[in-house]
Formats: C-alpha cells, sequence, structure tokens
C-alpha cells in the first residue's frame, strides 16, 4: 500500500468520504435495508461529518483509505475503504482518536460482527445496548468504552 498521510479533511472532501462511507457499509452492514442506506447518505454528507473532529487517512493522488469522526470524547463514525480493510487502518485511526482525543467510548451495530471483533481485539468493552440505533431504527447497538489492550 501506498504511504497514507493522516489528514484533517474539510467540507470539500465531505463528497468523497460520503463515496467512502457507502461503499464500507455496503462491505460491512449487509443487514442495513436499500432505503436505510438512502436515508443515511445524505445525513452523512450534509450533516454528520461537519458535526465531529475528523481525520482521515489519504494517499498522494487524493485518494481516501479511511476516516474517523469524534464528538466530545466519543467515537462517532470509523469506515475504511473495503479494499484497504485488513491493512491496518482501522487501527491507525483508532489510536489516533486514543492518543489525540482520549476518545475511549463508542458505539456498534450489534450487527456488525466484525467490527464488533475488530473493537474487542483493540481493548475496548460491552458495557451496555440499546435495542436501536440513533435514529429509532431496529438495529441494535453495543455501546463500548475502552479499558485498554
Amino acid at each position: 500500500m501506498t504511504k497514507l498521510a493522516v489528514v484533517r479533511p474539510t467540507a470539500h472532501d465531505f463528497p468523497a468520504l460520503t463515496e467512502l462511507w457507502e461503499a464500507s457499509v455496503r462491505a460491512t452492514h449487509h443487514f442495513l435495508l436499500e432505503s436505510d442506506l438512502q436515508f443515511f447518505k445524505p445525513l452523512i454528507q450534509n450533516q454528520y461529518l461537519g458535526m465531529v473532529e475528523l481525520v482521515a487517512l489519504q494517499e498522494p493522488t487524493g485518494k481516501f483509505h479511511g476516516f474517523l469522526g469524534v464528538l466530545n470524547g466519543k467515537i462517532e463514525m470509523l469506515f475504511i475503504d473495503p479494499e484497504s480493510r485488513g491493512q491496518g487502518c482501522g487501527k491507525q485511526l483508532l489510536l489516533l482518536a486514543l492518543e489525540e482525543w482520549k476518545a475511549t467510548e463508542l458505539d456498534v451495530n450489534e450487527q456488525n460482527e466484525q467490527a464488533v471483533g475488530f473493537y474487542r481485539k483493540m481493548g475496548f468493552e460491552v458495557i451496555g445496548r440499546s435495542p436501536v440505533d440513533g435514529m429509532g431504527k431496529p438495529y441494535p447497538l453495543l455501546h463500548l468504552v475502552y479499558r485498554g489492550g
């Protein structure tokens, strides 16, 4: 893999990050309906990306390989390009969130078993569960906190 730079995306980058988000979700969130993807996509691009502290991994060509968003000490989003999964991008971004923002909490879709396994491997523990997501949709969330590892 090409050397990736850690960058702070701006609103100019939101369309590219939204495309990465969609590709990542399609690869990992098989439980979501197409209507849910279409519901969330404009919210990601037009609202959510602008609400968080963003950091991303980008190659010199401009291609993004992953991004992470933190708000008030909580990791709100971590998405990796499907072609970049398993190459350390998620770990690099997660460690940056822990170091730079002391972000030790996150929620993850319970049905996204790969992500749940990744976070547990990285030292997070499940401390609670909600039967619905933040929008009230029937996708249970696990609440995790970093315990070290």
